[in-house]
């Protein structure tokens, strides 16, 4: 692992010491902070992981981490799904606390209804509402937006020495019409000796919990578009800004830090595959996954 001269930036290559070292200082040194939930936390700005992919696969290892949770989202994301039916049929449960009556009735949206999160983003950016009923309330959108998962595809195909491959998950003029705005913001790839590459700007990067999804989740993806492009794998870089540690996570997060990591695993994919919307659960799979025992806690709505 190499350090720059602040100590709030950590960078790595090959493993995830880096994650336990950014844990630990954001425990030791992050300040006390109120927040949106009312549980409290420790929190730090400002700080960057990098993972090169090529050496295994970003899935921690200090403790258990749900992967087929991880792989599913991914695909509900990619299919442009705003409701939680298609992971509930998985019994995938990481978004249910989002997904109550009581939460989607804020929006005047039926339950397990979410809006305009990343699915809609990714798949229909700035599209225009429909109105489903009679009293005028807006429950879903036109598929008139932008497709930015395909466009970004097809620019990597075609342009990969472009500036601009980029997607957003932030949209302004929708981020409080939800329960939860992306936290994963904007991500960005990047072409270089036939290899891809990906940096993920996280907003609001809960350390404990969120962010070993975050990880593997945007190095999954990564590996799915250079595979479907054609190209080798390069790195993940993950960049936070409001980096954070719940006040209920802390013991959790000191007992992760008494842990020694194992090796990395390795992800395969289905190399049949060539259309990043033709994944399935059974074409991607994690080996040599050694793991400490999971950690519980609980998430902060």
């Amino acid at each position: 692992m190499i350090k720059n001269n602040h100590d709030s930036n950590y960078y790595t290559s090959n493993n995830e010491q880096a994650y336990l070292d950014l844990l630990r200082h954001v425990l030791t040194n992050g300040t006390e902070k109120g927040d949106r939930t009312g549980t409290g936390t420790l929190s730090h700005f400002g700080a960057q992981l990098r993972f090169d992919l090529a050496t295994g696969f970003p899935l921690l290892t200090t403790k258990k981490v749900h992967f087929k949770s991880i792989v599913y989202e991914l695909l509900w994301f990619l299919s442009g799904s705003t409701h939680v039916d298609y992971l509930q049929q998985h019994n995938v449960r990481i978004w249910n606390e989002w997904a109550t009556a009581a939460q989607t009735a804020r929006f005047n949206r039926p339950e397990g209804e979410l809006g305009p999160i990343y699915g809609h983003q990714w798949r229909n950016y700035g599209a225009s509402k429909r109105v489903d009923n009679n009293d005028g309330i807006c429950q879903s959108y036109n598929n008139d937006g932008i497709d930015q998962i395909t466009n970004v595809i097809n620019q990597i195909k075609t342009n990969p020495n472009s500036r601009r491959l980029i997607v957003s998950g932030w949209n302004p003029s929708e981020a409080e019409q939800v329960a939860l705005p992306p936290c994963h913001t904007m991500f960005q790839f990047f072409v270089a000796d036939n290899k891809l590459s990906c940096q993920l700007y996280q907003r609001s990067a809960d350390l404990f919990l969120g962010v070993p999804f975050n990880i593997a989740s945007y190095a999954l993806l990564t590996q799915m578009i250079a595979q479907v492009c054609g190209l080798d794998i390069g790195e993940f870089i993950w960049t936070g800004g409001d980096c954070h540690i719940y006040q209920n996570h802390r013991e959790q997060a000191e007992l992760q830090l008494t842990r020694n990591p194992f090796a990395l695993p390795t992800l395969t994919l289905n190399s049949n595959v060539k259309d990043i919307f033709a994944f399935e659960y059974e074409y991607i799979s994690i080996d040599d996954y050694e793991s400490h025992p999971a950690i519980k806690a609980k998430v902060a709505v």
